[in-house]
C-alpha cells in the first residue's frame, strides 16, 4: 500500500507503524463531528485485547487533546466530508492489512463510504449519518443539526455545542450528571460543512456523501442503532440498512435498546464495543 498521507499525524503514524509491525488486523476508529480521536481510547484498549491493531486516527489537523481544541476552535472549520474520506483512505492504504473499520455518527457514514471504496475487511457503522439516497428525516435530528444549519453562515465556521444542546444530541439517555461529565471530558467545536453537505445531499448528484452500496468489494457490515438517539434515529438507519442489504455481502442491523447518540463514549459503551467486536471477530 501506498505512503501515508503528509495530513496524518506524528501519533497516527506510530499507531500505521506499530500495527504494520505486529502482524495483527488493524481496527481503524473515526469519530464524529464534536469529538476527537480520543473518544476510542478505551475502545482501543479492548481490540488490542482481543488481538488486533487499533489506529485511532482523527480528522485532518484536528488537536491533540480537547484542551487544545477548546482553545482554538477554529481549526475544525471547513473539514468536508469528501477531505476527511480520503484523508482515512490514506490512513488505511498506509496499513500492510486490510483494516476493519469503525465509525461513529459522521464517522459511521465515513465509514461507508470507505467499506464503499473496497477498503474495509469488516465495517461497523454506530448511528451513521445518512448518505445520499437516505430519505428518512425526522424531527429530531433536525432540532439537533439546528445549532449548525440556522445560519448558512456556519457552513464556513466551526461551531460548538452548549450544554443544553449535548444533552439533547448526545446525552438525552444518561442522567444529568452524566450528562455534564461526558460534555466536560469530550465535547469540542465541530466543522458546519458536514453538516450542510449532508442536508443538500439528496439535492446533489455529485454529493461526498454519497456510499457504493452496491460494491462486492464492501465487505460484512454492520448498522448499530441506539433505540433513543435523537440525532440519528432508527428510521435513518434502517433506511441505510435496507440500501446496503442489496449488497451481496453480509449485511446486518442491530438496535441497542435504551441507548442514545453518546453511546460510544458514556457508561454503557462497552456493551457496544464488545458488540462491534463479536461481528468483527466473525469475518477478520
Amino acid at each position: 500500500m501506498s505512503t501515508a498521507s503528509t495530513s496524518i499525524d506524528e501519533q497516527a503514524r506510530a499507531q500505521i507503524d506499530q500495527a504494520n509491525a505486529s502482524g495483527r488486523t488493524p481496527v481503524v476508529f473515526i469519530h464524529g463531528l464534536w469529538l476527537l480521536a480520543g473518544s476510542w481510547d478505551r475502545w482501543a484498549a479492548v481490540f488490542a485485547d482481543a488481538g488486533y491493531a487499533p489506529v485511532t486516527a482523527g480528522w485532518p489537523d484536528d488537536p491533540r487533546t480537547v484542551a487544545e481544541a477548546r482553545e482554538h476552535p477554529e481549526v475544525f472549520a471547513g473539514k468536508t466530508v469528501g477531505q476527511v474520506a480520503d484523508h482515512y483512505a490514506s490512513v488505511i492504504r498506509a496499513l500492510d492489512r486490510k483494516p476493519a473499520v469503525i465509525g461513529h455518527s459522521f464517522g459511521g457514514l465515513l465509514t461507508q463510504i470507505l467499506a464503499g471504496r473496497g477498503l474495509s475487511a469488516a465495517s461497523v457503522a454506530i448511528d451513521a449519518a445518512p448518505f445520499r439516497g437516505v430519505l428518512a428525516l425526522p424531527i429530531s435530528s433536525l432540532r439537533a443539526a439546528a445549532p449548525v444549519l440556522s445560519n448558512p453562515a456556519n457552513r464556513r465556521r466551526a461551531v460548538p455545542l452548549t450544554y443544553e444542546q449535548f444533552r439533547y444530541s448526545f446525552a438525552n439517555a444518561v442522567d444529568e450528571d452524566e450528562a455534564r461529565s461526558l460534555f466536560e471530558i469530550y465535547a469540542v467545536a465541530a466543522p458546519g460543512a458536514p453538516l450542510f453537505q449532508a442536508a443538500a445531499a439528496n439535492l446533489n448528484p455529485w454529493s461526498e456523501t454519497r456510499v457504493d452500496t452496491e460494491n462486492p468489494e464492501r465487505g460484512p457490515l454492520l448498522i448499530l442503532s441506539g433505540e433513543k438517539d435523537n440525532t440519528v434515529p432508527r428510521a435513518i438507519t434502517h433506511a441505510e440498512y435496507v440500501k446496503q442489504k442489496r449488497n451481496p455481502g453480509v449485511t446486518e442491523f442491530v438496535e441497542l435498546p435504551g441507548r442514545g447518540h453518546a453511546l460510544t463514549i458514556d457508561s454503557g459503551w462497552r456493551e457496544v464495543a464488545e458488540t462491534a467486536l463479536r461481528f468483527v471477530q466473525r469475518f477478520v
